[in-house]
C-alpha cells in the first residue's frame, strides 16, 4: 500500500520482435518482471524450425508465458490457439494487451501454473515450458501433463532449462527428440513415449 504523497513504483518494459509468420519483425513489448528471461532469439527460431510442419492448426500451451514471446510465435505461423499461463499479473495485462494489438484477444490465465494446468481439461498439441530455472518445475509440470492428460501420443513438448537433459529429473518416458543451445540455454524438443508396462497398467485400470 503507499503513503501518502509517495510516487508509484515505475514498470521496466523491454522489447523483442517476432521472429516469423503473420507478424514477422512486430515488435510486442514486456515488463521486466523479475525471472523473466525471454527465449534468446537464434533458440526460439530453431525451434519453431524444427516445428514448421508441426504447428499449423495445433492447440498450444505457453505455461509460463511472461513475455508471451513462445505462444505468439505459434499463433503467427498458424497455431489455432494457444493458452498463455502467468503468475504476474502485471506482465500478464501486459501480454494481453499485446494478443490485443495482434488482433488476437486471447485470454492469459493468471496464477499459479501447477494449480493452473490441475483445472484444465482439454489436451495440447504443442506445450512451450520455460519455467524460472531456480523452480525446478520441469519435472513437476511434466508429471501433470500426463496425469491430467494434457498431452497425446503426438504432442510436442518444448521444454527450455540451464542445464542438460539428463539433470531435468524426467523418468525414461521422456525422449529428447532434438536439443539446440546458446550459451547457458538448453532447448529440448520432446516427446511422452510411455513404457509396454505402463501402457498396459493403465489399460487395466
Amino acid at each position: 500500500m503507499l503513503r501518502k504523497n509517495e510516487p508509484s513504483k515505475k514498470l521496466t518494459t523491454s522489447s523483442l520482435r517476432i521472429i516469423g509468420g503473420q507478424w514477422k519483425r512486430r515488435t510486442i513489448s514486456f515488463i521486466a518482471v523479475e525471472d523473466l528471461r525471454p527465449t534468446p532469439d537464434r533458440v526460439r527460431e530453431t525451434l519453431f524450425n524444427w516445428l514448421q510442419f508441426e504447428i499449423q492448426g495445433q492447440r498450444c500451451l505457453d505455461a509460463f508465458a511472461g513475455s508471451g514471446a513462445l505462444g505468439v510465435e505459434a499463433l503467427s505461423r498458424g497455431a489455432a490457439e494457444c493458452v498463455f499461463m502467468e503468475k504476474h499479473s502485471s506482465q500478464a495485462k501486459q501480454l494481453q494487451q499485446t494478443l490485443i494489438d495482434l488482433g488476437k484477444p486471447t485470454p492469459v490465465l493468471v496464477g499459479d501454473t501447477l494449480l493452473l494446468l490441475s483445472q484444465q481439461k482439454m489436451a495440447f498439441d504443442v506445450v512451450f515450458l520455460d519455467p524460472p530455472y531456480a523452480l525446478n518445475f520441469w519435472q513437476p509440470v511434466c508429471d501433470i501433463l500426463v496425469k491430467q492428460q494434457l498431452i497425446h501420443a503426438e504432442s510436442w513438448i518444448y521444454i527450455e532449462a540451464d542445464r542438460d537433459w539428463s539433470d531435468l529429473g524426467l523418468s525414461n518416458d521422456w525422449q529428447a527428440v532434438k536439443s539446440t543451445r546458446a550459451g547457458s540455454v538448453h532447448g529440448f524438443l520432446a516427446r511422452y513415449t510411455p513404457s509396454v508396462e505402463v501402457q498396459e497398467a493403465t489399460s487395466s485400470e
